[in-house]
Formats: C-alpha cells, structure tokens, sequence
C-alpha cells in the first residue's frame, strides 16, 4: 500500500520540550543560527530562523534566545520539536502488560520509538503519554522505526533505574525473528558474530570496522526456501543496527532494508507494503522490583514469510 505523503498531515508539535548543551568549540564562537543550522543541518536554516525570531527558544533561566544571543558554552537550550505536516500512521500498537512500575508494548512496523524527524506526535512514547494520561512513561530501550515488535516502558522515575539496569549490565533476553536472503554457506545453520561496530559519518549509519569487539550476536537459522530464509536473532550486545550488520557478514540480507547494505533514496511516498522484515519478537527477564520471571512474546508475525509458506 503506497500512502500519498500529503494524505492525513496536520500540523504537529511536542508535548515536551528538548535540550540541547552548547558543547565547546573553537574560536571565534559561532552565531547561534549558524550552531543550530550546522549541528540540525536536516531541519534546515530557515526553520531555526524562524524558531529564533519567534521566541521559540529559551536557556536554561528561561531567558529568550534568538538570532543576535552570543554563543555561550555550556549553554542548555529548550525548544518544542514541531513540523507543518505530520503524517499518520496508519498501525495500532498494543499493550501486552502494564502493571505498578512498567508497560509492554508492541509495536508496529514505521512507527518511531520516540519523536525523530518529521514524527512528532507519531510515535509510540506520545501516542501511549496521550492513552495512558502517565506522563512519567520513558522507553528503557530503543527499536528502530523499522523494526517491529516489544519495548518495554518505565513508569515510575522512583523504579526506572533498575530497569535501565537490566539492559546495561546484560540481564535480558532479547530475540527477534527475521526473514533474509539466503547466506552464503547454506549449510551451516547457526553463527556467533562478533565484530566491532561503529558509526561510518554517514547520517544514521554504521560499519563494521577493525579493531576490539564491542558486538556479538547469535544467529540461527530456522528454515530455508529457494531465496528467502527464516531466522532468530539474538542480540548479546546492542549497537545501533547491530544484527542488520551482522546479518551482513554471513552473506545474508534482512527484506526490505533501505539502510544496509546501501542506503537507499528517500521515495516520494511510503510503501506500506513493504515492512522491514525483523522483528523485536521474545523478552525474557526477572524482573528487579518484583522478582516475577517475565517471559514476553510479540503478537505479530513477519508477513513476507507467512505469505511464501503453505
């Protein structure tokens, strides 16, 4: 399904503001148009100036800054991410469990975690703040806008560094499904892939590089047809796109990836039709505050091998 991108657009703006600190730099200290405009170069010059002009901006005394306010290091700036025209997606998350201290999403395919580029309002943080009323919700984690299925929110700021906790000291158990392209050695069914990952300069993307390890994932592979296979993914590490790469160094490509392994070009319209084929599909924990062992399942499935499948 091909969605016009000027079909169900509203002008949209954050409930939150964001924060920016003014990090050091170099003489002679720039203008702040010319900060913004660099440092936001996807928002572009023209925006930041009328966000200047308009009052749109404060520091961290709430004092107004605008086109003529000195550069200040240090400096922490607040402002309402806000575009013109925000489309609608046109997908339904669900929630899998709430109780006391966290709420389990899942999560459709296109839609955002959180608020990035021109999704404002269309994300999974917001559309749950505005269900919920809870405007303490914070992801304890991240899935691309691609990507589909759990992510687990924190309610309660009393709580939420214990669940912070799990992710960073590895206490979770993360699969995803995904369907690829058949790899290289179609005999071997199972690979440990270790590498390090970093990112290449190129907007949002990452390479694998030479040098200490800093990514390990498991992969499997479940099942095989002539070109397409079936495959669990499980993440040890969690670079940003690590099991995209590493599905990458055994030969194999995740359906309808636009980012790797070449960037495609933005299309005019967006292709519903063709999903990302990965999914954040099992999350496996004991859970810090309560002690309950959470073992969680997504309710949806990849669609590219269900339709190739008797």
């Amino acid at each position: 399904m091909n969605l016009d991108i000027n079909d169900d657009m509203t002008a949209s703006r954050s409930p939150k503001p964001s924060y920016i600190t003014l990090p050091r730099v170099n003489h002679p200290l720039p203008l702040m148009l010319d900060f913004l405009d660099q440092h936001f170069s996807r928002v572009g010059r023209d925006v930041w100036l009328e966000r200047l002009q308009a009052s749109k901006i404060c520091d961290e005394l709430g004092r107004v800054v605008d086109e003529s306010t000195p550069y200040r290091i240090n400096a922490r700036l607040s402002y309402y991410r806000e575009v013109k025209r925000e489309t609608r997606i046109p997908f339904q998350e669900r929630t899998l469990y709430e109780d006391e201290n966290i709420l389990l999403a899942d999560k459709p395919h296109f839609l955002p975690v959180t608020p990035t580029g021109t999704a404002v309002n269309e994300c999974l943080l917001y559309r749950l703040v505005k269900r919920t009323g809870n405007k303490q919700l914070v992801p304890v984690h991240r899935l691309d806008r691609e990507t589909a299925g759990l992510v687990l929110f924190s309610k309660r700021p009393e709580t939420r560094k214990f669940y912070f906790e799990l992710f960073r000291l590895g206490r979770i158990n993360k699969q995803y499904e995904a369907v690829a392209s058949v790899p290289r050695d179609t005999t071997q069914t199972q690979w440990l892939i270790e590498s390090r990952i970093e990112a290449s300069g190129r907007w949002i993307l990452c390479h694998n590089v030479p040098g200490e390890i800093n990514a390990r994932s498991s992969i499997t592979m479940l099942e095989s047809g002539d070109r397409l296979a079936r495959f669990l993914l499980s993440p040890i590490t969690g670079k940003t796109h690590q099991l995209r790469l590493h599905m990458g160094l055994i030969g194999s490509q995740i359906l309808h990836d636009k980012f790797y392994p070449e960037l495609l070009p933005k299309p005019a319209s967006v292709d519903y039709s063709r999903p990302l084929q990965l999914l954040a599909k099992h999350l496996v924990f004991t859970d810090p505050v309560s002690g309950i062992k959470h073992q969680f399942e997504s309710e949806q499935s990849l669609s590219a091998w269900q339709s190739i499948t008797p």
